[in-house]
């Protein structure tokens, strides 16, 4: 059954799509490997998926049809199922961008239950989430990688047995090979008879928490199959080819790219293992959108931002219907460059690992509003509370701030540790996003700040527990503190704040380094470590960490007005409360004898634009 699509221009045509039918009536669908078995039942040979191994530019691409991926899904379900894996147990995966992530996911999901691991993550944090998992079979790369050996650790530390399958590598004891195992199956059947129900548990997907405790989001087929339907309600065609170079563990690319791209009949070109990461890959991405007559292109704000930086005279990218941009805020200034750089809009969207993915997403038909999210799915309630002053919640009005929740068919079941479900959902089954900000009279959604303390670099989740404890092991630290600092490029970097124990003695780089070789992964190295006399904290004792984040916000903009020339003023930074925004950065030059200078004020304003959303510059 092809999947129909209507276009969306405003929250009238998302009210009326939702007023047609219930979800439950509008896909027919229980599963995704059921939806993808529909697609290749009725284009078998049209190309699903495009690999590039070395996400070169000369690469012979390597095509998988539809009638192959369901092939090698079915191989991969039955497999599972004759090592013993049920609806309730976990086939924990630690790949690269690889087809196989693709077969595990689809396939392994008709079996059991699939756990995608961050492979960045460093052996001890692996463990601990085979451990929340139950992981009873880890599918990882072969002797001789990285991945390998990190596997190889990761299992040593656990009480239970776990079953390793390698993709590529030598022949082990240690491992079958997971490519070799799987042609001994049947691909036109599921040997299980298993049958999912949309509200069976079909993944748990990693979100924070890599020190001890991680939480695991539980999502089910029902989750899975929305975002697949909704990816294609807000503008995917049968006939796009759509560019993935994010990671298949997060559910940007597993979902909102993956499974909304194979639901469409569409077809996905995978930009080498290691995706946007590949060396060497930005300075001829261009080019490959033109080998590959990309049109459609999946970002986060660092690669809108490099690929400014990068040549597109002579290449032919006119193919590019849509460039969307999510997981971490989107600076206005460059959503408006990128645009006016590839004469195509770039598109801000919305999502998290606890609704499965995309939530809200700027109208592909309608309204681009710079700036926002955008506009809520259909079948998504979103809305933005606030709590008065006897700490009951209250609906905010158009362009009040507060706290914006979700709820509906995309939201997880939950995380899989009962003990961190406590505030992750309010009263009346909300999904808690932990991110501030207002609707407008129009529906479209404005994000003004998070009050989680999760830290995003590049639209990669991390958590400053991880940050903490390393810093923790050094003998001198009494306390430590991670947040999020401004950063041009990244959105945010971690940067820590540490007291040292009284007579002892460390300088900031020494820590940096220590840090550097005992964070979870390399992304969470503190940018910067700032020692403290005394650690600001709370009435009862705890750090305080608004204060922190002020402060790094503050020096973030101290460093970007160094670089200007202002000889002759005087330069004031402050950070005051607003009732719009919560915090407002006041810049205050003070001008020298030959009076003020609108052309300072406007390079600072240029300087701060793409870091600092709301800023005020006053020249005295």
């Amino acid at each position: 059954m092809e999947l129909p699509c209507t276009p969306i221009r405003t929250l009238a045509d998302i009210e009326a799509i939702e007023h047609e039918m219930p979800w439950e009536q509008r896909v027919p669908f229980a599963s995704a490997y059921e939806l993808i078995a529909d697609v290749a039942q009725r284009v078998p040979q049209k190309p699903a998926i495009l690999f590039l191994p070395n996400g070169a530019l000369d690469d012979v691409p390597v095509l998988v049809t539809y009638a192959e991926l369901l092939r090698q899904m079915t191989r991969t379900a039955n497999l599972l199922h004759d090592l013993g894996i049920g609806s309730g147990d976990a086939v924990s995966v630690l790949l690269p961008n690889l087809p196989q992530m693709l077969y595990l996911l689809w396939g392994g999901g008709a079996t059991g239950i699939i756990n995608p691991i961050n492979p960045m993550l460093r052996a001890p944090q692996i463990a601990e989430i085979l451990h929340a998992a139950g992981a009873r079979v880890l599918v990882t790369t072969g002797p001789g990688t990285e991945l390998w050996d990190k596997a190889l650790a990761a299992v040593e530390m656990l009480s239970a047995p776990v079953t390793l399958l390698r993709v590529g590598g030598a022949g082990t004891v240690e491992a079958e090979s997971f490519d070799e195992a799987i042609t001994r199956y049947s691909g036109e059947r599921l040997l299980s008879g298993r049958k999912a129900a949309r509200n069976d548990i079909a993944a748990y997907f990693h979100t924070g928490g890599t020190t001890g405790d991680p939480k695991l989001a539980q999502h089910t087929h029902g989750g899975q199959i929305f975002q697949a339907w909704v990816g294609h309600i807000f503008g995917m065609e049968d006939d796009d080819v759509a560019l993935v170079g994010l990671p298949l563990f997060h559910v940007a690319a597993a979902y909102c790219w993956g499974i909304a791209v194979l639901a469409r009949s569409a077809t996905l070109a995978l930009l080498g293992p290691l995706g946007f990461r590949t060396p060497g890959l930005m300075p001829n991405l261009w080019k490959l959108i033109e080998r590959l007559r990309v049109t459609r292109v999946g970002i986060v704000p660092t690669i809108a931002s490099a690929l400014l930086e990068v040549p597109n005279a002579g290449c032919d990218i006119s193919t590019v219907r849509r460039y969307a941009c999510g997981a971490a805020p989107l600076s206005p200034e460059v959503a408006r460059a990128f645009s006016a750089y590839v004469g195509s809009r770039l598109l801000e969207g919305y999502g998290l690992t606890e609704a499965s993915g995309v939530t809200h997403c700027n109208p592909y038909d309608g309204e681009q509003r710079i700036g926002s999210i955008g506009l809520r799915g259909p079948y998504v309630e979103a809305k933005v509370f606030r709590r008065d002053e006897r700490q009951q919640l209250l609906e905010c009005r158009p362009g009040e701030e507060g706290i914006v929740v979700v709820r509906g068919p995309t939201v997880m079941q939950g995380y899989r540790q009962e003990r961190h479900n406590e505030g992750a959902f309010l009263p009346g089954g909300w999904l808690n996003t932990g991110d501030l900000g207002y609707v407008d009279e129009d529906g479209y959604f404005w994000l003004t700040g998070r009050a989680k303390d999760i830290i995003i670099r590049g639209g990669h989740n991390i958590s400053p527990g991880g940050i903490e404890e390393a810093l923790y092991g050094h003998s001198a630290v009494a306390l430590a503190a991670a947040v999020g600092k401004p950063d041009a490029y990244a959105g945010e970097v971690p940067v820590a704040y540490v007291t040292l124990k009284p007579g002892m003695s460390a300088d900031a780089e020494e820590l940096r380094a220590f840090a550097l070789e005992r964070v979870p992964e390399r992304p969470a190295a503190p940018a910067e470590i700032i020692i403290l006399e005394q650690m600001p904290v709370t009435a009862v004792g705890k750090i305080f960490k608004p204060a922190l984040r002020q402060d790094a916000t503050k020096r973030a903009i101290q460093a970007a007005l160094s670089a200007l020339t202002v000889e002759g003023h005087s330069v004031d930074v402050r950070l005051v409360p607003d009732e719009r925004y919560g915090m407002l950065a006041r810049i205050t030059v003070r001008a020298a004898a030959s009076g003020p200078s609108e052309d300072l004020r406007r390079r600072i304003d240029a300087l701060l634009t793409r870091f600092i959303g709301h800023r005020e510059v006053i020249i005295q």
